[in-house]
């Protein structure tokens, strides 16, 4: 794993406005203007002594030591791609939003994280077209350091920024006042959904491996109470509805959209997976991870990290602390999970059979798996309501309360196991115990 580090340093964020809606028009066009555009920033960046960590082609994130290195070479690019677009040759004329910000950082490999980065780009959301928004901390780097004038445009409310900002603008009059209302957000839990992995796997029967990987990420997140995750039921609806995924971001208010593929061959798995702002769909971080199998658990460790990362900066979370929560450290036993985890929400007759059989083969193989028990227990509950089994329902729930009590005994702090405890009480209407194991579960 590589070493983590941190510095203070000066962001720079800037996004071609409108980008999307030119490539509709004129896709080609639009590339070459890009790309002419580009060959203006880049070196631009570069003689400013700055280091571009995230392109994602039509934005550019810029770690500087300088911030009037930074403000420079934004006002540099900002002024030479105006006098590009004044030549009537110019088909599309394409033009940028700056943000900068002075904060820390931290690095990790090619990666960089953190406020700093997480500013920036709330503050490039915010700019005026053409213009170059700074803070209130950059401002007072460069005032009187540069040449061009420096505007006030009052405080805002940054995106799932906690405090509220004064900020200033370059290269505008002054009298593009940024109104609240336009930057809602605030004090907010980052609210954001998992969709469904795409299964880039020849084999098509790995696919309960790519909707167990990313039921365990939800399931994950949904414990940590510094984020509000949808649910894995709604991600779901979003694939098999076909929605589109802006009208799916606006309908839940998101903030934030995790999408990835999962290609598995034999015990190798190579994940693709990118964290995108759900309004704009800028790409705020993103990863390719090739391990076998049996890191998989890891493996999840370092995604949930890096995103929370991503999204709140470097922060102490005991629910990073998986220890004592991996289902199980055999690989076998958690293959026979996912199955029956993905034959469980089929919601048939012989998937429940099969499920039940899986979660046997599970235990089986690790009988410490606290995991297999619980799922277990939802299975048969499952069978109790649905009609799914001949047997007799005291039969059943004699079966339900073995298991749980076997999985509780494995982790006692494992909600699966009491929110599936609290429904085997509600069941045989024995409701004090219900509601304690039902809180338990929720806390």
């Amino acid at each position: 794993m590589s070493q983590v580090k941190r510095k203070l340093a000066t962001i720079l964020a800037t996004d071609c406005v409108g980008f999307s809606k030119h490539m509709e028009k004129q896709e080609e066009k639009t590339l070459e203007s890009l790309k002419a555009c580009r060959e203006i920033i880049d070196p631009l960046i570069s003689k400013y002594s700055g280091r571009i960590f995230h392109t994602a082609g039509d934005s550019v994130i810029a770690e500087f030591d300088s911030p009037v290195g930074s403000a420079n070479a934004a006002i540099e690019f900002q002024n030479a791609i105006k006098d590009r677009n004044k030549n009537e040759e110019v088909n599309p004329k394409l033009s940028w939003r700056v943000g900068i910000h002075l904060d820390d950082i931290i690095i990790e490999g090619d990666n960089i994280y953190g406020n700093g980065v997480n500013i920036a780009a709330r503050l490039e959301s915010q700019s005026p077209v053409g213009e170059i928004l700074i803070s209130d901390v950059v401002n007072q780097q460069i005032n009187k350091k540069i040449e061009q004038k420096i505007h006030s445009l009052g405080k805002i409310e940054l995106k799932n920024i906690s405090s509220d900002f004064e900020v200033f603008s370059i290269l505008g009059d002054g009298k593009n006042k940024i109104s609240k209302k336009t930057s809602p957000s605030v004090n907010k839990k980052p609210k954001f959904a998992i969709l469904p992995f795409v299964n880039t796997s020849k084999d098509e029967d790995s696919g309960f491996l790519v909707d167990g990987i990313v039921e365990d990420l939800i399931t994950e997140f949904s414990m940590m109470r510094e984020f509000d995750i949808l649910s894995r039921q709604t991600s779901v609806n979003f694939k098999d509805e076909n929605q589109d995924i802006k009208e799916f971001s606006k309908k839940f208010d998101l903030d934030f959209i995790v999408t990835g593929g999962i290609r598995a061959s034999g015990k190798r798995v190579r994940i693709n997976i990118e964290l995108s702002d759900a309004n704009d769909e800028s790409i705020i971080w993103s990863n390719k991870y090739d391990r076998v199998l049996e890191d998989i658990f890891d493996l999840q460790d370092e995604i949930v990290r890096k995103i929370s990362i991503a999204l709140l900066g470097e922060i102490e979370i005991s629910s990073l602390q998986r220890s004592k929560r991996k289902p199980t450290e055999n690989i076998s036993s958690y293959e026979y999970l996912l199955r029956g985890k993905e034959n469980h929400h089929k919601f048939t007759k012989e998937a429940n059979q099969e499920a039940l059989q899986n979660f046997d083969k599970a235990i089986e193989a690790d009988a410490g798996n606290a995991q297999a028990y619980a799922w277990k227990v939802c299975t048969l509950g499952q069978a109790m309501f649905r009609g799914f089994s001949d047997r007799k329902m005291e039969d059943i729930f004699a079966d339900a309360k073995q298991n749980i009590d076997k999985a509780l005994e494995l982790n006692e702090n494992d909600f699966e196991c009491h929110r599936m405890l609290s429904a085997v009480y509600l069941s045989n209407h024995d409701y004090l115990l219900a509601e304690d194991h039902g809180r338990k579960a929720f806390n």
